[in-house]
């Protein structure tokens, strides 16, 4: 059965124990881990590989799979300079993974805005863009071939790779067994009516199941603001049974929510995974 996590960074507390505690408080077997959790950046300039042993430590002694490490920085930046310094962070971060007991690197693909990764921009779809991620990411997975970890790109509606389709060119363009996808399906669309909805996912999982190593759990609102799962108009009964469709058997890590809201969240997310 699927396993069920969370973003770690949903709880604030004063130590990476303290929020493993809160994560296996909810009976949560998986989490997403971030280097905030740590007190450091989320993509820090150097981890002591003491920091890196030490969470490795309090995720195995609370039986908790850390499913991968946010990586996320802006590959296609105006500003290459901005580039160079989300690659060396990269590695960085690729050299800790072993220690703190993961081989997963979540990325965004990014955009042309400056001040904002997240943030869609018309330039993300000029060929210039693609070149500069394509170039982005052979670096990135040349970091990822020699500290053996995998890279896990989300197709993001702001972002430069913004469609399945893109997604599968940049995989396609790659060609590296270290490159897959992180899938969730409320970044593939801004509004759209529900049947488009549902196309989506299933013509996302179509093209990119065979590549994803994380679902994501998030939603959207009619006017197209995220929300959390259950909360807003994404069909997850069919998302979840697309999974099983594609035997994508990986975790689905809840996030974009508030601690308050976790127990309304995962209550509606285990119907819908273990049924009524």
């Amino acid at each position: 059965m699927m396993e069920l996590g969370i973003f770690a960074k949903t709880f604030e507390r004063d130590s990476v124990g303290a929020i493993f505690d809160a994560v296996q408080a909810h009976g949560l077997p998986v989490a997403h881990f971030n280097m905030s959790c740590a007190g450091l950046s989320s993509l820090p300039n150097s981890i002591p590989d003491p920091l890196a042993e030490s969470i490795g430590d309090a995720a195995a002694e609370r039986s908790l799979t850390l499913a991968g490490v946010s990586g996320t920085f802006n590959m296609i930046h105006p500003d290459v300079s901005v580039r160079e310094t989300g690659l060396r962070r990269l590695e960085v971060l690729a050299a800790a993974c072993d220690a703190m007991g993961t081989d997963v690197i979540t990325l965004c693909t990014g955009t042309r805005d400056p001040n904002d990764k997240w943030h869609r921009h018309p330039d993300n779809a000029t060929p210039a863009a693609w070149r500069d991620l394509c170039h982005s990411m052979e670096r990135a997975l040349e970091i990822a071939e020699t500290h053996d970890v995998v890279l896990a790109f989300e197709p993001e509606h702001a972002n430069v790779v913004n469609t399945a389709q893109k997604g599968l060119r940049l995989i396609h363009e790659m060609g590296s067994s270290h490159l897959s996808v992180v899938f969730d399906p409320a970044n593939l669309f801004e509004t759209a009516e529900p049947d488009e909805r549902r196309r989506l996912v299933e013509e996302g999982l179509n093209l990119l199941g065979e590549h994803v190593v994380m679902t994501h759990a998030k939603d959207r609102r009619a006017d197209g603001a995220f929300c959390p799962a259950g909360h807003g108009v994404l069909d997850y009964e069919h998302y979840l049974q697309c999974l099983r469709t594609h035997e994508i058997d990986v975790p689905l890590i809840l996030h974009g929510l508030d601690e308050s809201e976790v127990p309304d969240c995962l209550s509606f997310l285990r119907e819908q995974v273990e049924g009524p």
